[in-house]
């Protein structure tokens, strides 16, 4: 089968606000997250791409943007299931407000049992991503063969989720993964296993050194802003 390639999205205003942004209209990217962008075409040099998938959020497409200037010739299409999460009445809210909330706790520890009032489950956001990966490696596979690599787009928690499943981690586990804004994770899907190649790779090493406060145990819903 295919190889995909995510990206999660640039920096975005709302990360760097705090803000959990879901599919509040007008989230783009901030002017680091628009030099990650930038710097995407390079650091798939090399890479040919046989379909580029985006969320149809617009921070995505703005990642995107660089890479098809810089390859006229290919397309970008987008796929509703692998956009960010629909939290619902949390979305645009502080994060630090929202960590306050006994819901969060049930995010963080037993998120397959976790509903966002007003949105969806995080196993419902899971299962539709899962699913879209599953059908463009199909169509991608049937289109180009099996040695062909494809691009997706996506968010923190729809990245965090997909390579949970890949692992064959339980999502109760998937907040122990982590995605800097612009990462990118590869994952090899073969007949009988998938293999992830990268996870979260930014080229940036700095963005692994100690941040402070040992993060309290808690993985960041939406998936952080990344390194200072």
């Amino acid at each position: 089968m295919a190889t995909l390639i995510l990206v999660r999205h640039g920096r975005s205003t709302a990360n760097t606000a705090g803000l959990l942004a879901g599919w509040t209209p007008g989230v783009g990217l901030d002017e680091r997250g628009a030099a990650q962008a930038a710097g995407l075409p390079d650091r798939l040099a090399g890479v040919e791409l046989a379909a580029v998938v985006s969320s149809p959020l617009q921070r995505c497409l703005e990642t995107l943007q660089p890479l098809l200037d810089a390859r006229p010739g290919l397309d970008v299409r987008t796929d509703e299931r692998i956009g960010e999460c629909h939290y619902g009445d949390w979305s645009g809210r502080k994060l630090a407000e929202l960590a306050g909330e006994p819901l969060m706790e049930v995010v963080q520890r037993h998120p397959s049992a976790a509903v966002f009032p007003g949105g969806e489950s995080m196993r419902a956001m899971q299962a539709r991503a899962v699913e879209a990966v599953r059908d463009w490696n199909a169509r991608v596979e049937e289109e180009h063969g099996e040695d062909a690599a494809f691009l997706m787009c996506s968010h923190g928690d729809i990245i965090k989720s997909l390579v949970a499943d890949a692992l064959g981690m339980h999502l109760d586990l998937f907040q122990r993964i982590h995605a800097d804004p612009c990462s990118v994770t590869v994952i090899r899907y073969t007949r009988l296993s998938p293999f992830v190649l990268r996870l979260g790779d930014t080229g940036d090493l700095g963005g692994s050194a100690p941040r402070g406060g040992g993060g309290g145990g808690a993985g960041v819903v939406g998936g952080g802003a990344g390194a200072p």
